[in-house]
């Protein structure tokens, strides 16, 4: 529940939303008005003004101004904004509120949109990559923690799913399905040209929560080779390329925003009532086990989860002075999480510095930022065990020797088959970790004065992270009563940094109406993670372990080399061509230098005479490309030279008296070298009736050869029966699509969405060195029972594939249990007769979004759905039986609902009776924003209120709590949850 000084806090917001409401009202204004673009778009932050009474406002949001008091006359309005013409309009005003709109057109300059790609930008109408782009006024709303979320459902080709509903929990990216079985399938994240490594950091959140999302003005999806293929090594699995916000010349601007919200469980995991479980045990149970009931009635789950509350406050400050744009922001995040005890405190800072020098040839950017996070981690294991514990005990037991918390005993111990007091493993556990990151470069841009097309451009930057924590649990907690407690610290750093320099030659041929733009460079990327072990202890500091080193430290070094050639010929035909060779040390100096070379052609047929003057078709761009890139990230850093695990302490070697620690030799490949993946691209940019409605279509196939996995081998040949090594090949291939249409643009309702839908499928072609048609890799296990593995890679098949057996029904669609089909039809039921029957990734998914706005107010919601992605059900194959209920160890569980459905007594892990169908429709987020206007006379404050609620609804057939786990195993998610915001933004 929340705590008074969060009520207190959404009452004095309360409070301030309907002062400053009232305030707005209470204001009378002489001149007000609209600036807006040549489609009626409103473009926020024109700077409006007087002429001759040297009064100015800013517009807001929605393109509004106004000014109060202004004295009788006519006077000269003037609108600037950058990317226009200047524009005028004469008004006279005689005691009475004049209305007008103000409509201003693009400078010659900004007609071609300019669109950010690896090393450099490139007008749109010269793209030859696949490249997506996201502005910050089409962002996700509401409460916002990661970057990630901006864009979810936004992209075609893109899924993002978050890792859980904890504070700060991560999100798994994929652009276009992954191309890779053991290496990384992350995406490489470049932020105002700054690589960003894994954080590898224990205790650390994941990276990019790190950034805070009210800092970033745009991002940038490259998916296709051609886009990707400059970044060589590191984008096998595409590139998102994150610009934040800058300064401006003109008029100093502030602005702060806060957005306060209130998180409930949206869903639980269904589980037997008290009543329902004596029930159960008093018509199936032993007089033994009937004597373990209990009187209580305990609903575990809705002890362990609370409402939680969320506030983000942020605070920037933009301008420029004379040739310097500058940038400065503050931002302050405190999370409480929806399970007990967990809590996250954010608080970050960033400059942008832009400052321009020798007639403007010389160009600074400096990017800093910076982030300090404190965490209060909760155990998650009471998840499980809220799920599982008997609801006829009660929490507390005034015998109890473990902290007064009823547990199940076996004599003076507890039980050590039995699960824990869900309430004292969140209670009687104390994890807190903190982390320090700061990532920046500086880039300096010269065009040369004898000859301005060229440019020399030198990037120089670091990544450092520190992070450290430490874990206690009490002596008397009963998860660690064997050790009488527990208690470790625990310390990372990381210190990754990089140089790149590179020349770019763009020139306007106009002999032969060519444009040629050229770039070649080199990198140097050093990335260092430290991990520090320390011995661990129990709570009377006795020490239960040892470190065998203390410090573990990760190195790997890259080397690069690229180059880019972009030609265009009239406008109309645009070629592409892309070549890096980067060299890791994580390979074989022999094999060291990969080369990745991409190529590509594009038909601009718009600026083709027979279109060129075809108002209804405004864009038609057919792009064909082909391009390979490498990957390397993911394995260890030392997988080719010989190397030797130093035993535990448990495994010394005695030799008389003396105990000796021994060296084990690690499996190793000497020739391991580069997985590399090419692909093939067809796509068609098309526009209509001036960009109202605009999209594109690509066709895609992606084959990743020399593939990076962990094979068995035969025993003998090497130091272990398993190898990483180059193995194998894969594939994926689709279509994706979007289409925006602004339905309705006019001066007080303007209407618009957007849709994108894909279509992807894999397939792993080959897993051996030598072909062997029906070898299976173990990919994923389960939980329950011993070494179980449902999910393998095969060849022909999908990666991942559910790997089951075929449940046999009676009559009246009850599974009858442990009754499979003889697939084979041997006369044998056993594992020879399981089968493959799909693999977790949906067959296609889809994006929504739509943005209605009526005057001062603005309607927005975002919609995702998934078609054919399956989830094996977990929770109830695990705890859905009557054996779990039942126990014969000396204690009662709970059991899922399911244990009517099927009857089961026992486990059935393998029954394909737990695959399940989870399709689902989600809206993501629905928000309402009100535009508040001008609060004083000269228009320079402004305000905007907003109304947000995220995870709005799911619909499925999916009975779990929910249908989204990117592996497709259902087991203890830390549920997301339904977030209810206000947020308030102020200009000044």
């Amino acid at each position: 529940m929340m705590n008074n000084y969060s009520i207190k806090r959404l009452l004095m917001l309360s409070g301030l939303l309907m002062v400053s409401v009232l305030g707005a009202y209470a204001q009378s204004g002489a001149i007000s008005g609209r600036v807006t673009d040549q489609q009626l778009v409103p473009l926020e932050g024109a700077s409006v003004s007087i002429q001759e009474l040297g009064r100015t406002a800013s517009t807001s949001g929605t393109g509004e101004f106004s000014f109060t008091n202004v004295p009788d006359g006519t006077y000269t309005l003037v609108a600037t904004f950058i990317g226009y013409e200047t524009a005028q309009r004469a008004v006279a005003v005689s005691g009475q509120v004049v209305n007008t709109a103000i409509t201003m057109v693009a400078s010659a300059e900004s007609l071609e949109e300019v669109v950010v790609i690896g090393y450099g930008t490139v007008e749109r109408k010269h793209l030859t990559g696949s490249v997506a782009n996201v502005q910050s006024k089409d962002f996700q709303k509401g409460t916002i923690t990661s970057p990630d979320q901006l864009i979810q459902g936004k992209v075609a080709g893109v899924t993002i799913t978050s890792n859980g509903g904890s504070p700060g929990a991560g999100s798994t990216i994929r652009i276009r399905g992954g191309a890779s079985l053991s290496a990384s399938n992350n995406p490489l994240i470049v932020v105002d040209g700054n690589p960003l490594s894994g954080d590898g950091i224990t205790g650390a959140p994941n990276p990019l929560s790190l950034i805070n999302p009210s800092d970033i003005e745009t991002m940038t999806i490259l998916k296709d080779a051609n886009a990707t293929a400059i970044y060589g090594s590191r984008a096998s699995n595409g590139v998102i390329l994150i610009t934040t916000k800058g300064g401006t010349i003109g008029r100093p601007r502030l602005t702060l925003s806060s957005v306060n919200s209130l998180s409930t469980i949206a869903n639980r995991v269904d589980v037997l009532t008290a009543g329902q479980v004596r029930a159960f045990v008093n018509e199936k149970g032993t007089s033994s086990q009937k004597e373990l009931l209990g009187t209580a009635n305990t609903d575990w789950q809705d002890l362990i989860y609370q409402q939680a509350f969320t506030s983000d406050n942020n605070l920037a400050f933009a301008g420029g002075v004379g040739n310097m744009p500058y940038r400065v922001s503050l931002g302050y995040l405190e999370q409480t999480g929806v399970l007990k005890t967990d809590y996250m405190r954010r608080g970050t800072a960033g400059i942008n510095l832009s400052p321009k020098f020798f007639d403007r040839h010389l160009k600074l950017d400096l990017n800093v930022k910076g982030t300090l996070t404190n965490n209060d981690y909760a155990n998650t294991g009471a998840i499980g065990s809220a799920i599982i514990f008997d609801p006829t005990q009660p929490v507390y037991d005034a015998s109890s020797p473990f902290g007064g918390y009823f547990e199940w005993m076996e004599g003076d111990v507890p039980n050590s088959l039995s699960p824990r007091n869900p309430v004292s493993l969140l209670e009687n556990y104390d994890n807190r970790g903190w982390s320090n990151r700061s990532f920046g470069n500086l880039q300096l841009d010269y065009a040369f004065h004898f000859l301005p097309d060229l440019h020399a451009n030198v990037n120089v930057g670091y990544d450092v992270s520190r992070g450290w924590g430490a874990t206690f649990i009490p002596e008397f907690a009963a998860s660690n009563a064997a050790n009488n407690g527990f208690f470790q610290r625990y310390k990372g750093n990381q210190n990754n940094t990089f140089i790149e320099a590179y020349l770019n030659y763009v020139k306007d041929i106009e002999s032969i109406r060519s444009n040629i733009n050229l770039t070649a460079g080199y990198g140097y990327y050093d990335n260092k993670v430290t991990n520090i072990n320390f011995a661990s202890y129990n709570a009377f500091g006795d020490e239960l372990s040892t470190p065998n080193f203390p410090d573990d430290v990760q190195q790997n070094r890259l080397l690069s080399y690229y180059g880019r050639l972009i030609y265009a010929i009239a406008d109309r035909y645009i070629l592409s061509g892309t070549v890096r060779a980067d060299g890791s040390s994580k390979f074989n100096p022999d094999g060291r230098w990969g080369i990745f070379p991409s190529a590509a052609l594009t038909w601009r047929i718009k600026g083709e005479n027979f279109l060129r003057d075809n108002d209804a078709i405004s864009d038609l761009k057919v792009r064909v490309s082909y391009g390979e890139t490498g990957n390397k990230d993911g394995i260890t850093n030392y997988g080719y030279i010989p190397s030797y695990y130093y035993s535990v302490n448990e495994s010394q070697y005695q030799v008389g008296n003396q105990f000796y620690h021994m060296y084990s030799p690690i499996a190793y490949d000497e020739s391991l070298r580069w997985e590399s993946t090419a692909t093939t691209n067809i796509g068609l940019d098309y526009g209509f009736w001036g960009g109202r409605i605009f999209g594109a279509i690509d066709v895609y196939r992606k084959k990743t050869k020399d593939l990076l996995a962990t094979v068995e081998i035969p025993v003998g040949t090497n130091y272990s029966n398993q190898l990483l090594t180059n193995v194998g090949n894969m594939e994926n291939r689709g279509i994706e699509g979007s289409i925006n249409v602004q339905a309705i643009r006019s001066e007080n309702l303007n209407w618009e969405f957007g849709f994108n839908i894909t279509v992807n499928e894999g397939k792993v072609t080959n897993l051996t060195l030598n072909e062997n048609p029906g070898y299976q890799l173990a990919a994923r296990g389960i939980t329950g029972g011993t070494g179980n593995v449902l999910q393998y890679h095969t060849v022909g098949l999908a990666p991942y594939q559910f790997y089951v057996r075929k449940q046999v029904y009676d009559a009246s669609g009850t599974p009858l249990e442990g009754v499979y089909e003889d697939l084979n039809g041997d006369g044998v039921v056993n594992s020879a007769d399981q089968y493959y029957y799909k693999d977790p990734a949906p067959e296609y998914f889809m994006g929504f979004s739509t943005s209605i706005n009526y005057k001062r107010l603005t309607l927005t919601t975002v919609l995702r759905a998934n078609f054919n992605n399956y989830m094996y059900d977990n929770i109830s194959s695990n705890f859905g039986v009557a054996r779990n209920i039942l126990n014969p160890s000396g204690f009662i569980n709970n059991a899922t609902t399911d244990v009517y459905a099927t009857g089961f007594s026992n486990n059935q892990y393998f029954s394909d009776y737990y695959m399940n169908n989870a399709s689902f429709l989600k809206m993501d987020n629905l928000g309402l924003t009100y535009d508040v206007g001008s609060l004083n006379s000269e228009g320079t404050v402004t305000m905007t209120l907003n109304a947000n609620c995220q995870n709005v609804f799911v619909i499925s057939k999916y009975k779990g709590i929910d249908p989204e786990i990117f592996d497709g195993i259902d087991y203890t998610l830390y549920p997301r949850p339904r977030i209810y915001s206000l947020g308030l933004n102020f200009g000044f």
